[in-house]
C-alpha cells in the first residue's frame, strides 16, 4: 500500500498528445524519479469530462475546458514517488506556460494557458480521488508488480 503523499495523478492533454509529446513528457516524468503505477490512452466522453472537472463548473472557462478535454485522446497516469504531488507540480511548472520555469513540462510542451499540456493533482486527497476516477485497484502496480493500493487515511 502506498502511504499518503506518495502518489499523484496526471493527464497528458489532447494538445500535447496531438503534437506527439507523449514520449518526451513520460521521459521527463521517469527521469524525475516517478514510477508509472498505472497508465491508459483514452478519449473522454462529455459526461466524463464534465464529472471530472465538476469542481470548475461555475468558472467561466469550464465549457471550453470540457470541449478541449474531449477534443482528442489523452493519457492518464498514476505516478508514485515520495512527496509526489509537490514534486510533480514543480516538474510541470506554472499553469501559464509563459510564467513556467525553464525546463518544466508546461514551458517545453504547452501551447497556452488553456492548452497547457498536462494536468497534475493539486493535493494528496485529490490525487487519490482523481486516480480512483480512472483506475481500479487491479490496474495499479508497484515496482515489484504488486497491486498499488491507497486510501485518504494512508491506512
Amino acid at each position: 500500500m502506498s502511504k499518503t503523499g506518495n502518489i499523484t495523478f496526471t493527464i497528458i492533454k489532447p494538445g500535447a498528445v496531438s503534437n506527439e509529446h507523449i514520449g518526451d513528457i513520460l521521459q521527463k516524468v521517469t527521469n524525475a524519479g516517478f514510477w508509472i503505477a498505472a497508465m491508459k490512452y483514452i478519449k473522454l466522453s462529455n459526461k466524463q469530462a464534465e464529472e471530472f472537472y465538476r469542481v470548475h463548473s461555475e468558472r467561466p472557462f469550464y465549457n471550453d475546458l470540457v470541449k478541449f478535454m474531449t477534443s482528442g485522446p489523452i493519457v492518464v497516469a498514476v505516478l508514485e514517488k515520495d512527496n509526489a504531488v509537490d514534486d510533480y507540480r514543480k516538474l510541470i511548472g506554472a499553469t501559464d506556460p509563459s510564467k513556467a520555469e525553464e525546463g518544466t513540462i508546461r514551458k517545453l510542451f504547452a501551447e497556452s494557458i488553456e492548452r497547457n499540456a498536462v494536468h497534475g493533482s493539486d493535493s494528496n486527497d485529490n490525487a487519490i480521488i482523481e486516480s480512483n476516477f480512472f483506475f481500479s485497484r487491479s490496474e495499479r502496480f508497484t515496482k515489484d508488480g504488486d497491486f498499488l493500493t491507497f486510501s485518504p487515511c494512508g491506512c
